[in-house]
């Protein structure tokens, strides 16, 4: 069978084996790259190597069996959902959402549809602005992600240079992450800046932080500062900044200096917690300030913005007024 694709501006600017490794899914990669030193797979009608860099109008042609297309057209299952998002900041190339807790951020085994990916896919959608059918490689994807029972600030890009952009930011730590959360107790420094190694139990989806670094293969040292805003009723009312950012980081790191986060049955004891209204961990992600080190041309806007949700909109903070 013939098939060709035509790069479009999502496309280009990626490897040729990155590009059909994600359009073409049922090629196997030892026949992809076979392909490719047979001339079955070209570019603009010239014989192509894997890691040639596309660009916006090249012509793709693909010379291979009916099986290896079959199931290529996008996955679409956003379009049975009406989009229902609390939206913080939008421009033409990033959508920054207030997540609410409850709702998984990616599909898992429990949840394939109903995911704030699909909804902003379902939103961009109905606006015009991601047209699936006229999509080959890309589609809206998440740029950062926060636990299911946690809220707040999830970026997305819209457009494949705002994704390779942002991606690129937060593994720079370019960005300033701060969270707000209610703890058990008071801590007795009233602000700190806590440093741990942090060992993840995949199968279990669960840390341990220790204090001194162990030996043990896949330590992450962490570190978080946190300070006290309120206290009331023997418990208080924290601002954490991540400065390095973990799996449950701040859920862990805090209850390893005795202070787990109210409704956290995972890292502390919510049996009490959940008759007081904490059906989840008192925790969100309230404020992104964009700390570009450089010039960014097209992006050069977002530097220096903040992004943030008023406390009061946050559910727990009632309780510390």
């Amino acid at each position: 069978m013939y098939k060709s694709y035509t790069v479009g501006k999502n496309d280009a600017d990626q490897r040729l084996d990155k590009f059909l490794t994600k359009t073409v899914k049922a090629l196997p990669q030892s026949m992809l790259y076979k392909a490719l030193r047979t001339k079955k797979i070209k570019v603009n009608r010239k014989r192509a190597e894997p890691n040639q860099r596309l660009c916006e109008g090249d012509v793709i042609e693909l010379y291979l069996k009916d099986d290896f297309f079959l199931g290529d057209s996008p996955e679409q299952s956003f379009k049975a959902l009406s989009p229902s998002l609390k939206i913080a900041y939008e421009d033409d190339n990033i959508i920054i959402c207030n997540k609410r807790p409850g709702l998984i951020v990616h599909s898992d085994d429990s949840e394939d549809v109903n995911t704030l990916i699909n909804h902003i896919k379902a939103y961009l959608y109905k606006k015009g602005e991601y047209l699936p059918e006229k999509e080959n490689s890309f589609a809206p994807a998440l740029c950062n992600r926060i636990d299911r029972n946690t809220g707040g600030l999830v970026i997305a890009a819209k457009t494949a240079a705002a994704l390779r952009f942002m991606n690129g930011k937060i593994k720079n730590d370019e960005l300033t992450k701060r969270y707000v959360c209610a703890v058990k107790g008071i801590p007795e420094r009233k602000q700190d800046t806590l440093k741990g190694y942090l060992i993840k139990d995949g199968d279990a989806n669960q840390v341990t932080v220790y204090k001194q670094r162990p030996n043990a293969p896949d330590v992450k040292t962490i570190i978080t500062k946190y300070r006290v805003l309120k206290e009331k009723d023997g418990n208080a009312l924290c601002e954490v900044e991540l400065i390095t950012g973990r799996t449950h980081q701040i859920r862990a790191h805090m209850a390893s200096i005795g202070h787990s986060l109210l409704g956290d049955g995972k890292y502390g004891i919510n049996r009490d917690d959940k008759r007081l209204g904490y059906k989840y961990q008192a925790l969100y992600s309230r404020y992104i300030r964009f700390d570009f080190k450089e010039s960014n041309g097209e992006f050069d806007y977002l530097n220096g913005k903040e992004i943030s949700i008023p406390f009061d909109e946050i559910w727990f903070t009632r309780d510390f007024e």
